[in-house]
């Protein structure tokens, strides 16, 4: 079980790039993953069992706790990601699928690498963990209301499949996660230590059955459209959400938690509900979104550790000098 853990903490390291070549392999051998595309309900569901399976007591305790800012947080992601991908759609002229499939993405609960690039930034790992565990839990409720509040004008929206649908791929691996890991405990470590290497497996996976489904639309002008969107709808996120923090006054940590929580989306969610619900091309934002949001994130989470540490060394000089 070593190596595993081992194994996955490399490739966490190396995430990013293998995305990357991951989605570069896809493209030239679209065959390769064509298997997968009716199956990244189930990939999913195994992503949030994983998460609901570390999921303790103490963090549901400090969502209760600390209620304000965790719901504030969580508030701030479903109110400032939607309206930007609205706002996007009407400045990039995006219609039908494509619309659909930006609006989508940015309704969906947060990323669940946000915490990782939280840690790596020095920032409040424990409120990032409460408000990704919140807007998970209210996803079954917020995704299908919010597109049909602002992708109703494309196509028609199928709310209460979206509801159920939700429930069953999110709420229902999340809960199994928790009774499990209540039930077993300590007994079940040695899997809690794979699971970030399952998790990684699975998003790849669903990553690979998006671009096998698009293979022919990829280099098309509409795709080629929602690259900008995506990238400024990600930057956006962390721009409003690191504001939204300082408006609230919260310290420098829970600044940067909160910053992760609003740009950072679940796009393996949004890619899988495209496929399921909409058209193979409505999944193309989630999966750019996917790509991009883990460049984004792990280039501003070394700029935040390298200022932390900076500041660090400056006080450090200053104390000895003095």
């Amino acid at each position: 079980m070593g190596k595993v853990e081992a194994l996955g903490k490399w490739i966490g390291r190396w995430f990013t790039v293998l995305v990357v070549i991951w989605a570069i392999f896809n493209y030239l051998l679209p065959q390769a993953s064509k298997w997968v595309i009716p199956n990244t309900s189930y990939l999913l569901g195994i992503i949030l069992f994983g998460m609901g399976l570390t999921l303790r007591g103490e963090d549901f305790v400090r969502i209760v706790k600390r209620p304000l800012p965790v719901i504030l947080g969580t508030v701030a992601h479903y109110v400032i990601m939607p309206l930007v991908a609205v706002v996007l759609c009407k400045i990039f002229h995006l219609t039908g699928a494509t619309a659909v499939g930006v609006i989508l993405v940015g309704s969906c609960p947060s990323g669940t690498s946000s915490s990782v690039m939280a840690y790596l930034a020095g920032g409040d790992v424990a409120l990032d963990v409460s408000i990704e565990t919140l807007s998970t839990l209210l996803a079954p409720l917020a995704l299908p209301g919010l597109l049909m509040l602002y992708a109703g004008q494309y196509v028609t929206i199928p709310t209460q499949s979206l509801f159920m649908s939700t429930i069953r791929i999110v709420l229902v691996p999340i809960i199994l996660g928790v009774v499990i890991h209540t039930l077993f405990g300590k007994r079940i470590d040695n899997l809690t230590r794979a699971l970030p290497l399952v998790s990684q497996a699975a998003i790849l996976l669903i990553i690979g059955a998006v671009i096998s489904a698009n293979h022919a639309e990829l280099f098309t002008a509409t795709t080629a459209l929602v690259i900008p969107v995506v990238i400024l709808h990600n930057l956006s996120g962390y721009g409003l959400g690191f504001l939204f923090s300082k408006l609230i006054r919260l310290k420098d940590p829970q600044r940067k938690a909160i910053t992760f929580e609003v740009g950072m989306q679940d796009s393996s969610l949004g890619a899988t509900l495209s496929m399921l619900y909409f058209s193979p091309a409505a999944a193309i934002p989630s999966t750019i979104f996917s790509v991009w949001h883990n460049i984004s994130g792990s280039v501003l989470s070394s700029y935040w550790r390298g200022h932390t540490e900076k500041k660090a060394r400056v006080k450090a000089s200053a104390t000895v000098m003095g």
